[in-house]
């Protein structure tokens, strides 16, 4: 990406000293997020800051991956910016994501930053995704005076932290901004440092989309690419590429696609839309070509690369069908489009460790939305109501506490009670959201009698970790 100055607009009384905000981007996603965030003013008018787009490619060889810059509607939201940077040209031939420079290194980062980017010598405000890892975590190191201001851009917010921040960097965090895709469930994403969150209004960033198609819509391209009248795709399927976190092997997402396809088949759609992973194996496609066969199912493929709201917005499906996608809830959220989910129930056992991040999206997706594969599944699938975040957020907060009990002792209170409340009977509800090793380590209800414990290899280790938890849980609640 060449470095790019998108827009004439220049703060009034530019200079040396003028504020500059600059923003830290790695997905269109994320683009958008941001633009919706300075569409609704919650950066303050324009007029006041400079505003710099930091674009930073973090695939793992980012030479093969897709460019931001080529995707639809990209120069729209990069001329909401004064300019735009390529992180990766920057820092080359370090990668983003694993390239942070050291402390001592860091005020001659800063100098060559400032000077090469023009930003001056005023007071930098960052933006950024992710702050425990780079490259947000090399900015704030190098830009060691900025504020910070971290956005999330999918259902990874409502989790707890992954990793302690150092203090230099989470003293200085004002505000998490996010969406609000499962309505009234509050981020638990850094609220251990006592962060705020805020909500980028959904109807700013559902315009912020449709700018997003209105290039294509201008000249005619925008709909019917899939087909029109009865052969338009009335289901969506989204692919993940799970294989590639290890979560799943090759050969079980193309098993998990193709249950996605027949339970779309079975729920009545004739004409199905793949949207695939922009890193998903081609012979994704070629296997689901077969089961549609199979299954009388009229089978697209998406081969541009495009936002799946994109895909909502044009194609108007009457169900989308994922795993535990957050383009599931923003269907939902913002589309008002049925969703359904297949697979999450063996995830939700072999996810590893408990402590991984993608366990509040998998519980929240399990826990709210249809199974499309349910024996009762009557094909008439519901879309996530106004009450879910009511609903979900006691086990997300439990769920939340057993991935990272040392950092919120607070919630162990709350945990307690909602496994003490869902252990009866089989205590199913316990058992597919809760490891009943972690819960025995954390001295929790649905975890194995002190007595049993002893009885184990490394048992009294088990007992005097539950011990010093519970000890640290007291001290918080004490606060």
């Amino acid at each position: 990406m060449t470095e790019t100055t998108p827009s004439p607009v220049t703060p009034a009384g530019a200079g040396a000293r003028t504020r500059v905000q600059l923003f830290e981007v790695s997905t269109l996603y994320g683009a958008a997020t941001l633009a919706a965030a300075l569409d609704a003013g919650l950066f303050g008018p324009r007029h006041r800051a400079r505003r710099v787009l930091l674009v930073s490619n973090n695939a793992e060889v980012p030479e093969t991956a897709s460019r931001l810059d080529g995707m639809q509607g990209w120069h729209r939201l990069a001329a909401r910016f004064d300019r735009v940077v390529d992180w990766n040209d920057t820092i080359r031939p370090h990668h983003p994501s694993t390239w942070t420079p050291a402390a001592n290194d860091a005020p001659l980062w800063e100098r060559m930053f400032r000077a090469s980017w023009g930003l001056g010598d005023g007071p930098v405000d960052l933006v950024v995704e992710s702050v425990h890892v780079s490259p947000a975590k090399a900015l704030a190191t190098v830009f060691a005076d900025a504020s910070v201001h971290v956005y999330a851009d999918g259902l990874m917010s409502y989790g707890p932290t992954r990793e302690k921040l150092p203090q230099a960097t989470a003293c200085r965090i004002q505000r998490l901004l996010h969406l609000d895709l499962v309505p009234g469930l509050t981020p638990l994403l850094l609220t251990e440092y006592g962060v705020p969150s805020e909500l980028v209004p959904n109807d700013v960033f559902r315009a912020v989309l449709d700018e997003l198609d209105a290039d294509d819509a201008a000249d005619g391209t925008g709909a019917g690419e899939a087909g029109e009248g009865a052969d338009a795709p009335t289901a969506v399927l989204l692919g993940q590429y799970l294989a590639a976190l290890g979560i799943l092997t090759v050969d079980e997402e193309e098993a998990l696609h193709e249950r996605m396809l027949r339970g779309a088949a079975a729920a009545g759609h004739r004409s199905v839309l793949f949207k695939p992973h922009p890193t998903a194996p081609a012979r994704y496609s070629r296997v689901l070509d077969k089961a549609a066969a199979d299954a009388g199912v009229r089978l697209e493929i998406l081969g541009r690369p495009m936002l799946a709201e994109t895909v909502f917005r044009r194609y108007r499906p009457r169900l989308v069908v994922g795993c535990f996608s957050t383009a599931m809830l923003t269907a939902s959220a913002l589309y008002g489009v049925p969703i359904a989910r297949v697979g999450t129930g063996p995830l939700l056992d072999r996810l590893t460790p408990y402590q991984n991040s993608n366990r509040i999206p998998l519980t929240v997706v399990d826990a709210l939305v249809p199974d499309l594969e349910a024996p009762d599944a009557t094909g008439e699938v519901v879309t996530a109501d106004e009450d879910a975040g009511r609903r979900v957020e006691p086990l997300v907060r439990a769920v939340g506490y057993c991935m990272q009990a040392d950092r919120y002792p607070g919630l162990r209170a709350e945990a307690e009670a909602w496994l003490a409340a869902h252990a009866g009977g089989n205590g199913e509800a316990v058992t597919r959201y809760f490891k009943r090793r972690r819960l025995t380590a954390l001295g929790l209800p649905g975890g194995l009698a002190p007595g049993l414990v002893r009885r184990l290899p490394g048992g009294d280790t088990a007992l005097r970790a539950a011990r010093r938890v519970k000890r640290a849980a007291a001290r918080g609640r004490k606060r």
